[in-house]
């Protein structure tokens, strides 16, 4: 018996007989050709083999697994842990979920700073490391200085909007408003000059050299004259005729002089000195200094009631308030307020003080008559400076650290 030739699985070609009850294999080569070029180059033998074909589609990826390999016992199908928990036992699943999302809730919430912002009290973005603000209480405009981008935010106090932005000096740390004229003025403590701008155009209208580092300033708007307190050596205070905008005197005063305020019923002025811990009085009429009214802490933010003649000196480095009458330059009391006060600011409408507690984030609320803290309204980060619209009784306060102004009403 014989049977039809065959191939193998390396392509030799066999054949079997059967001869005598013997079964015989038999081993043919099959020639294959030299090379790839000689197989092209041969005619084809069946011209379907030429036909085109679509290509091959390309095989699914193959899913990796993850976990130990799947054995032969193995139940494919099988759920993961958290599923199979989900479907047996879905009270507590749902318990894990929830302790799971508090965890990951507390992770998150301990990389993100919040600002404690009572609901009465709004938030004003502005430029960076907002220092001073003021306000014209006719036209209900607020004014501050940024003091890294060089510039004013000019805020509307009805909307609480920022509508212009003021390029001035380097570094503005001091403002203050003319409400009669409407004209702001601007320290800048790195330039040595003092930015005039005009309120209704919001433009820079005339700039004044000054004395050296120049910080605090101030406008008698009865008179138009603008006090300036010159931090840097020599300590002086420049004085300036708004209308003319140009420095009418220069007064010698103590020690690293940083605030400044006006009585505007006495024309006594006020210039903080840092330096010597004292307070100078200065007389608004003739230029000259008065008195020198030491405090024995650093004298730093400084406001006048003019009602009263009391004038209230913020002591950045203690915790406290500094009272001063100012009849008899004295200082008649100390209050204590939040850590590290920086500015101040008084509404003679209502007699109440607002100090800026610059370590506590903190705005304190002072009765004027009693002297007693009354409220303590939570800000922003490092507020430094305060004002208030003595018509609305609306109280702003720049936050450095935060780049905004805290804005809120006196409760």
């Amino acid at each position: 018996m014989i049977t039809p030739p065959q191939q193998d699985s390396v392509g030799r070609r066999i054949s079997a007989s059967y001869h005598a009850g013997a079964l015989t294999w038999t081993e043919h080569k099959v020639p294959r050709p030299a090379n790839v070029a000689e197989r092209k180059s041969r005619g084809p033998t069946d011209p379907a083999r030429y036909k085109l074909r679509e290509p091959a589609r390309p095989a699914a990826p193959k899913l990796r697994q993850r976990g130990p390999a799947a054995g032969p016992g193995s139940n494919p199908t099988a759920k993961r842990p958290f599923a199979r928990l989900a479907a047996t036992d879905p009270a507590r699943f749902e318990a894990m979920m929830a302790v799971l999302l508090v965890v990951v809730v507390a992770v998150v919430f301990a990389g993100v700073k919040f600002v404690n912002r009572p609901m009465h009290v709004n938030a004003v973005p502005c430029g960076a490391s907002p220092n001073a603000v003021a306000v014209d209480s006719v036209t209900n405009t607020i004014y501050v200085t940024n003091n890294l981008p060089d510039t004013v935010s000019v805020i509307d106090g009805w909307s609480h909007t920022v509508v212009a932005a003021v390029p001035v000096g380097h570094h503005p740390d001091g403002v203050a408003v003319d409400s009669v004229t409407h004209t702001v003025f601007v320290a800048n403590s790195d330039s040595h000059t003092v930015s005039v701008i005009n309120g209704s155009t919001h433009a820079v209208i005339a700039t004044v050299p000054v004395g050296n580092a120049p910080f605090g300033v101030t406008v008698n708007p009865y008179t138009h004259n603008v006090y300036v307190a010159n931090y840097g050596h020599p300590s002086t205070v420049s004085v300036i005729n708004g209308l003319t905008r140009t420095v009418d005197a220069t007064i010698p005063v103590g020690n690293g002089p940083f605030g400044v305020a006006v009585d505007l019923v006495t024309n006594a002025v006020y210039a903080t000195n840092s330096g010597d811990h004292t307070v100078s009085v200065i007389n608004g009429a003739t230029d000259t200094l008065t008195a020198t009214v030491p405090l024995g802490n650093s004298a730093d933010g400084v406001a006048v009631d003019s009602d009263t003649h009391t004038v209230y000196v913020a002591n950045y480095g203690h915790p406290t308030l500094s009272v001063i009458d100012g009849s008899t330059h004295t200082v008649t009391g100390t209050v204590r307020v939040g850590n590290d006060p920086f500015g101040v600011a008084v509404d003679p409408s209502t007699h109440l003080v607002y100090v800026a507690n610059f370590a506590d984030n903190s705005v304190s609320v002072i009765n004027g008559s009693t002297l007693k803290v009354i409220a303590t309204e939570p800000v922003g980060y490092n507020p430094d400076a305060v004002a208030v619209d003595p018509n609305t009784h609306t109280v702003y306060v720049t936050d450095y650290a935060d780049h905004m102004v805290s804005v809120f009403k006196a409760r």
